[in-house]
């Protein structure tokens, strides 16, 4: 499948072009080409054009059909259930409207990119190295962390990196299994080491802030992440950690599905800065959030897409997101639940003094830009995936856009199946109790029916004998 994307590289922005498949259009076969639809038309229709019938008006009739076959043939509409492939883009829409309405095509500003159904992960050369990262504080991740970087190093001959942190781990200095492995390990610390070209495979042993964690380190290209659930939530790791020697080995070898989870390009603006100092420049995966901080009052927050004033928001603050983060903070804010390969953000407002101000979705390609009002009355703060909070003060800007650089997660099967059964087991999206059918019901209908029947049958006959 090729569907055409603009792609702006320093902002990473992504605007979705016309998709074209062969499933989308698609020529039945049969004896003639051309074809009389409908009664009433004196010419035939090009049996091509299935999203809309064109009338051919080049010949006065069709030379291949029989009168019969003209008298017989009826009008073929496309149904419900016609047939798809299992794309995660739209079907293309027609590129002519009405009789003169055409799109303008712009050679300049399409790419082709892939389908993220189509997406499967391959190596061009060996994986020798990888980064395992750990849930901490949690005891019950040591054994199955152990014997994860015994069996890389004896079985996978390869170069192991793990936090500075977890050499110095009392829990894990004290194991006899790990000592033996533990001069093979490669360290590092976070925010001096850089793990650039260092890193071709992730693997984190945890829940979904293991993840989040491997994101805040790569804040250019992501190795591939393959995630385990060990953790409390476990949104984002959709593997067991049974029979992880197999589950490993389908990796290294290629055999697994790709989702791309898109992240956030956040720059904060100083008024009061030195101008030749750069800003701050971070990647999100799930959310960066604008709230009160300490204060007592109101947050009045401006926000602008793509230069234009779209609203102020007075509330506790607001809550810009990924697809990936709908599924976090957002939805708690009472935003909808995305799938991950949807190109957008999601504008969420957190407890708005405002009944009408209910959650936004927009392009994935637009910049947004947050500001404190002018007449506000106090400063705002803001986070990072939790992380790096920071003051924002009047006369500040934040700048929030698509970034280039996603994060690469490994499905256990697929997009779909992965998301779906997250929502299940993680949130039991829609787990209620079934409504009883009729045949369960009908003894007791029928019960209380005859008894309305005998209370009814008393009454009368009380009122007929006074």
């Amino acid at each position: 499948m090729k569907v055409r994307h603009a792609e702006d590289e320093f902002n990473g922005a992504v605007g979705v072009g016309i998709a074209e498949t062969s499933a989308d259009v698609r020529v039945a076969k049969h004896s003639c080409e051309k074809r009389a639809d409908t009664a009433g038309t004196t010419g035939c229709r090009d049996r091509s054009a299935f999203h809309g019938h064109v009338p051919r008006t080049d010949v006065a009739g069709c030379q291949n059909c029989t009168v019969e076959q003209l008298r017989v043939r009826k009008p073929r509409h496309r149904s419900g259930s016609w047939p798809r492939t299992r794309s995660l883009n739209a079907p293309s829409p027609v590129q002519q409207f009405g009789p003169c309405g055409r799109i303008m095509k712009n050679s300049a500003m399409v790419i082709t990119v892939q389908d993220p159904a189509s997406q499967r992960l391959t190596w061009y050369k060996n994986p020798l190295s990888v980064l395992v990262i750990k849930k901490v504080r949690d005891m019950s991740v040591l054994p199955p962390f152990i014997q994860l970087v015994r069996w890389l190093i004896q079985e996978k001959s390869m170069i192991v990196f793990v936090e500075h942190s977890v050499m110095e781990d009392t829990m894990l200095t004290s194991n006899s299994g790990f000592m033996e492995i533990r001069e093979k390990l490669k360290s590092f610390q976070d925010g001096k080491d850089d793990l650039t070209d260092k890193i071709d495979f992730i693997i984190c042993l945890g829940g979904d802030g293991t993840l989040l964690y491997a994101s805040l380190l790569f804040q250019k290209s992501v190795p591939p992440i393959m995630a385990f659930h060990l953790g409390s939530l476990g949104f984002l790791t959709p593997f067991k950690f049974d029979n992880f020697q197999q589950q490993v080995t389908n990796v290294l070898e290629g055999h697994a599905a790709l989702t791309l989870r898109s992240r956030l390009r956040c720059i904060i603006v100083r008024k009061n800065e030195d101008k030749e100092k750069p800003p701050l420049n971070l990647l999100v995966l799930n959310e960066v959030v604008i709230d009160r901080g300490p204060s007592p009052y109101l947050s009045n927050i401006d926000l602008f897409l793509d230069g234009k004033h779209i609203t102020s928001v007075q509330g506790d603050g607001l809550i810009v997101s990924t697809p990936t983060g709908s599924t976090a903070y957002a939805v708690a804010a009472g935003a909808s639940m995305i799938h991950p390969s949807v190109p957008a953000i999601m504008v969420t407002p957190i407890c708005p003094h405002s009944l009408s101000f209910r959650p936004i979705v927009v392009p994935a390609g637009v910049e947004l830009k947050i500001m404190v009002s002018p007449d506000s009355r106090n400063t705002a703060w803001v986070s990072f995936d939790g992380r790096s909070r920071q003051e924002i003060f009047h006369g500040d800007s934040l700048r929030v856009t698509t970034s280039i650089y996603s994060v690469p997660s490994i499905c256990a099967q697929d997009q779909i199946t992965d998301w779906f059964d997250s929502l299940a087991e993680c949130l039991h999206w829609n787990v209620r109790k079934r409504q009883k059918h009729f045949e369960e019901l009908s003894d007791l209908t029928h019960s209380k029916y005859d008894d309305a029947l005998d209370s009814t049958s008393k009454d009368n006959y009380l009122l007929t004998t006074d």
